[in-house]
C-alpha cells in the first residue's frame, strides 16, 4: 500500500532593520511629527514620498515640499476579504490618494465600510496613528472628509526632536511544505534511526536527502539505500555572528558533511570540539537526540560530532566541493 506524502505548516518570522538614508529619514520624521514632506522634480513635479534621486537628472533630491494632509482618490481597490496584519481586520478599501499640493499620489488605506461608499475623485483627509514612531503606519488611513473620526487639527509633535534613521518591519511568511513521496520516506526513515538515499539506476549516484529524479541523467531514483549516519566534512563555516532567535552561543560550526555511501553532502552542525578544530575531511559520526524526540524530522539528529578516526584522503571528497 502506497503512503501518502507528509506535509507540515512552517512559519518564518524576522525583523528586517534597514537604515533610511538622508530622504526618506526627513519623510519618516515628518510623519513622526504629523507632517508629510514631498519633493520637488527637476520637471517641477512634487512627488510623495519623496525619491533619493531626481528620475531625470539622477542628482540628489533637495527640493522638499510640506503638503495638505487632505487630497483627492485617484483609484481604489476594494478588500472584501482582509489577511492578516493589514490595517484593517474589517473589509476597506486600499486607495491611491494625490494629496493637495502633489502631482503624484501615494497608496494607503481607506477607512469606509463599502464599496459605494468610495469613488474617484472623492475628498479625503489622514487620520493619524495615536502613537507615531517615524513609520508609513503613522498614517493609520486616510478617511472621508466631513467623516473624520481622528482628532481635530494637526496633530501633537513627538516627543523627541532627533530624525528617524532607522525602520523595523516584521517579516512573518506562513506556507505549508508539501514533501515529494521520496522526501516521505526519507523523513519516515528518520523517525526510525534511518537515514535513507536514492541511487541512480544509470549513474549509480546516491542522493541524500533523495531526489525523485538524478539530475545528471533525468531518470527516476527508484532504489532506496540506507546510509551509515557517519561521514566526511566537505566545506563549512564558522559561524561568529549572533541573530535574532539564535539556539547556540557563537562560535559554532555549520559544516557540509559527505555521508559515506552518498554522492551529495548535506548541511548539518558540527559540535562537541572547539570551532577551531574542525578542518576539511574531518571524519564525524551523527548525534541522535532521545529517541522520545524523534518525529519525522532532520532534528532527530542533533548534531555531528568527531570520530577521531583519521582525515579523509582529499580526492575522496574534492568532487563534492
Amino acid at each position: 500500500m502506497t503512503q501518502r506524502t507528509l506535509s507540515a505548516p512552517m512559519q518564518v518570522e524576522f525583523d528586517y532593520t534597514r537604515s533610511v538614508g538622508p530622504v526618506l529619514s526627513r519623510f519618516l520624521t515628518g510623519l513622526r511629527d504629523g507632517v508629510v514632506i514631498g519633493a520637488r522634480t527637476s520637471d517641477g513635479r512634487v512627488v510623495v514620498p519623496p525619491p533619493e534621486f531626481d528620475p531625470g537628472t539622477h542628482r540628489e533630491v533637495t527640493d522638499f515640499v510640506e503638503l495638505s494632509p487632505v487630497g483627492t482618490v485617484v483609484s481604489w481597490a476594494w478588500v472584501s476579504e482582509p489577511v492578516a496584519d493589514q490595517p484593517f481586520d474589517r473589509p476597506f478599501a486600499f486607495a491611491l490618494v494625490r494629496l493637495d499640493g502633489a502631482d503624484a499620489p501615494m497608496l494607503h488605506a481607506l477607512d469606509v465600510t463599502s464599496p459605494d461608499d468610495v469613488t474617484t475623485g472623492m475628498r479625503v483627509r489622514i487620520r493619524w496613528a495615536d502613537e507615531r514612531r517615524g513609520a508609513i503606519t503613522d498614517i493609520a488611513c486616510f478617511e472621508a472628509l466631513g467623516f473624520e473620526t481622528g482628532p481635530e487639527g494637526p496633530p501633537q509633535p513627538a516627543g523627541t526632536s532627533e530624525p528617524v534613521t532607522t525602520v523595523v518591519t516584521p517579516v512573518n511568511l506562513s506556507y505549508t511544505y508539501a514533501a515529494s513521496p521520496e522526501e516521505s520516506s526519507f523523513f519516515r526513515g528518520l523517525a526510525e534511526g534511518k537515514i535513507l538515499g536514492q541511487r541512480c539506476p544509470k549513474c549509480q549516484k546516491v542522493y541524500v536527502p533523495p531526489r525523485g529524479a538524478c539530475p545528471v541523467d533525468g531518470v527516476p531514483t527508484d532504489e532506496e539505500i540506507e546510509l551509515p549516519d557517519r561521514g566526511t566534512v566537505t566545506t563549512f563555516c564558522i559561524v561568529n555572528v549572533p541573530f535574532l532567535g539564535q539556539r547556540i552561543t557563537p562560535p559554532y560550526v555549520s559544516a557540509y558533511v559527505l555521508l559515506d555511501g552518498a554522492d551529495i553532502a548535506f548541511l548539518h552542525l558540527i559540535l562537541d570540539c572547539e570551532a577551531s578544530e574542525v578542518r576539511m575531511g574531518m571524519r564525524v559520526e551523527a548525534v541522535w537526540k532521545p529517541r522520545d524526540e524523534w518525529g519525522t524530522t532532520i532534528e532527530n539528529i542533533s548534531h555531528f560530532r568527531p570520530t577521531g578516526e583519521p582525515d579523509a584522503d582529499y580526492t575522496t571528497y574534492q568532487q563534492h566541493l
